[in-house]
């Protein structure tokens, strides 16, 4: 939570302004686009029995990484992060394309050096935010990503798609190598796989993804939506203080060596078992009942 501190405080400040009010069972994200006119931000927000569903919402633009787009994602992943009524976030998408990365238009001569380091340090803030997140983040892909779209798959902690779904970081073809989008695909599947598809630029299907290990799975179009439900209302059905503690482990224990990793491992452990949930869970076990969780 620390770090979660952190790239919260690197926040702009207009995202920062403002009362923060606990989300109602469900809630639409919108944003001003002048004197008593309302437009859709770029993306759209519900949250409901624990599920906050945060949707791309430009698929005029093949719901590119602008940094709007960048900004209101951030905000929709940051709001009430810490609220006990929040215990999983799913991420989609309008239209065809899942997304199609950064906004091109913004990346032009004419914006300048400032403007593209704000694009791609908001960008790196939102896939670290995904990955520090206290609850799980599932990305529910139907359709095409790219480039930073790509990352942002790669980013989540689970990821379901569609298999009419495909993944490119196409990049090196426009003569912009996607040197941030292989951050995270580095980390997800193979390094000669991902060096395959940075220098060539070739998409890969929703079933290549899937063998590498960039999907979790990949389902029928039609039943993407319930899939990703189900696994979402399993994890919002358990202890939001035990996955928190489960998710920052693993993820801090992958880069140790095999010692190091079962000596955090196992102080996590213990850790755990002095969590309320922790023994709740146990005695529930015993008792042959079901856990009644404190989170």
């Amino acid at each position: 939570m620390a770090t979660l501190r952190v790239l919260r405080a690197k926040v702009p400040g207009w995202l920062q302004r403002g009362p923060q009010v606990l989300l109602p069972a469900r809630f639409c994200s919108r944003g001003s686009a002048g004197a008593g006119q309302q437009e859709p931000r770029p993306t759209v927000a519900r949250q409901r029995d624990g599920i906050r569903s945060i949707i791309l919402n430009n698929p005029k633009k093949r719901n590119a990484l602008s940094l709007a787009m960048l900004k209101s994602l951030q905000r929709d992943i940051l709001h009430e992060a810490d609220s006990k009524d929040l215990k999983v976030i799913i991420i989609s998408a309008e239209g065809p394309v899942f997304s199609s990365g950064h906004d091109l238009k913004e990346l032009t001569e004419e914006k300048g050096r400032d403007y593209h380091a704000e694009v791609f340090q908001t960008c790196s803030e939102v896939m670290m935010l995904i990955r520090n997140h206290p609850v799980p983040v599932i990305a529910m892909v139907n359709g095409l990503a790219t480039a930073a779209g790509c990352q942002l798959v790669a980013s989540c902690d689970i990821a379901i798609a569609s298999d009419k779904s495909s993944f490119a970081t196409p990049g090196v073809n426009i003569g912009l190598f996607c040197s941030t989008p292989a951050v995270a695909l580095g980390r997800a599947v193979p390094r000669k796989v991902a060096l395959e598809m940075l220098f060539t630029g070739e998409p890969i299907s929703a079933r290549e993804a899937l063998l590498h290990g960039l999907l979790s799975k990949v389902v029928p179009e039609e039943q993407l939506e319930q899939e990703t439900m189900r696994i979402a209302e399993k994890i919002a059905s358990l202890s939001r203080a035990v996955v928190s503690l489960g998710k920052a482990t693993f993820y801090k224990q992958l880069p140790q060596d095999l010692q190091t990793a079962y000596f955090l491992t196992s102080q996590t452990m213990v850790d755990n078992l002095a969590l309320p949930d922790g023994q709740e869970g146990i005695q529930a076990f015993v008792q042959k009942r079901k856990p009644i969780w404190s989170s």
